[in-house]
């Protein structure tokens, strides 16, 4: 019996460095991702948010789960810095993560510094 394609979300079960960011998309671990990304303790996965979509505590679900393996979280949003919702920084707040947003290269830049220091840093990076 032949199997069509699956589809699944997309997710790298690693911690990695992002090589490159723009043209809608990121590279890293020698593979490139088109759309937006977090980059979580458990992985780096696919995030379905677009620069103009609001930065809602429900798009952070997945974020928010693994806040007791995260310290600093880094929130790209585009090519503007926007500020993150009162709801959102309360959350993150409570669960002790230090939460900074800032444009997406600056936040693929830091994520990478504090990576490579070993730092329980996560990034929700918003594709340029």
């Amino acid at each position: 019996m032949a199997r069509g394609i699956e589809i699944r979300e997309a997710h790298f079960p690693g911690r990695a460095p992002i090589e490159a960011y723009g043209n809608g998309g990121f590279r890293f671990a020698d593979m490139s991702h088109r759309g937006s990304i977090l980059c979580l303790p458990s992985g780096i996965y696919g995030w379905d948010v677009e620069e103009d979509a609001a930065l809602t505590l429900a798009r952070f679900e997945k974020v928010m789960a693994e806040t007791r393996e995260i310290e600093f979280l880094l929130v790209g949003t585009g090519m503007e810095i926007r500020p993150l919702p009162a709801e959102l920084k309360a959350a993150l707040r409570a669960a002790e993560v230090s939460s900074d947003p800032m444009s997406t290269g600056a936040a693929v830049r830091t994520y990478n510094v504090m990576l490579a220091e070993s730092r329980a840093v996560a990034a929700a990076l918003i594709a340029v």
